[in-house]
């Protein structure tokens, strides 16, 4: 795919998802080095759900990443506008209330929610800042937000190290375990031309997230992730 694929429309990653859902867990295993699974510790370590929060998971996949919500005793509902990830989930984990949603149009209640996580998903998202504003509406006051997102790799040499794997390993990778390599040229792309670590801050305070205090986040992998963190003004 060619860079220009970057504009791509919502039916377009829509369709591009169903075709990855079959083994995009075990691509995204691969292609991280096992990272991934310290990734979502962080992510719930951050979120910090208690018995009795309700916390949305968008960009939810198959659920591998809601199901540790559940397991602290919090209710939480994954939420994906792919219905072929929402298929395989509900296949693996029945017991999770899978939702179809956009998350410019969230289908909640204003304050619906304690906390609203997305991982590796926000910049997938059609237009990101309308995400983060659909996203605070369906906070409760004083709610919190996690995005788990690729960054940029703080150390220079690292960095260009890492787009070399990103633009030449990570497509040639996914061709041997991935269900649709193609699929894994874009997300390639898409995470080159994300903004950094203070971008992504900034464009989160944009959205009205943590009242202009600022939005907080740290490394993971050197960078190679980021986990940011705000919460919905008010009490």
């Amino acid at each position: 795919m060619a860079r220009a694929d970057l504009d791509k429309q919502p039916a377009d990653v829509q369709r591009m998802f169903d075709a990855v859902a079959r083994r995009y867990d075990l691509t995204n295993d691969v292609l991280s080095l096992g990272q991934d699974r310290r990734w979502r510790t962080q992510v719930i370590e951050a979120v910090d759900p208690r018995p009795g929060d309700v916390v949305l998971d968008l960009a939810a996949g198959t659920g591998t990443s809601s199901q540790p919500f559940a397991d602290r005793g919090a209710t939480v509902v994954p939420c994906d506008f792919s219905i072929g990830m929402l298929a395989v989930g509900k296949q693996a984990r029945p017991a999770l209330p899978f939702t179809a949603g956009d998350a410019t149009r969230l289908p909640f209640a204003d304050a619906t929610f304690d906390a609203v996580t997305i991982s590796f998903g926000l910049r997938n998202i059609v237009d990101p800042a309308a995400g983060l504003r659909e996203m605070l509406r369906v906070t409760r006051p004083g709610g919190r937000l996690v995005v788990c997102e690729f960054s940029h790799p703080t150390n220079r040499a690292f960095r260009q190290v890492y787009l070399e794997y990103l633009m030449r390993a990570l497509p040639a990778i996914s061709r041997a375990v991935s269900s649709s390599a193609d699929a894994y040229v874009y997300l390639a792309e898409s995470i080159r031309a994300w903004p950094d670590q203070a971008g992504l801050a900034a464009m989160i305070d944009a959205a009205g997230w943590s009242g202009g205090d600022g939005v907080e986040w740290r490394n993971l992998t050197g960078g190679v992730v980021a986990l940011h963190r705000a919460t919905r003004p008010g009490h």
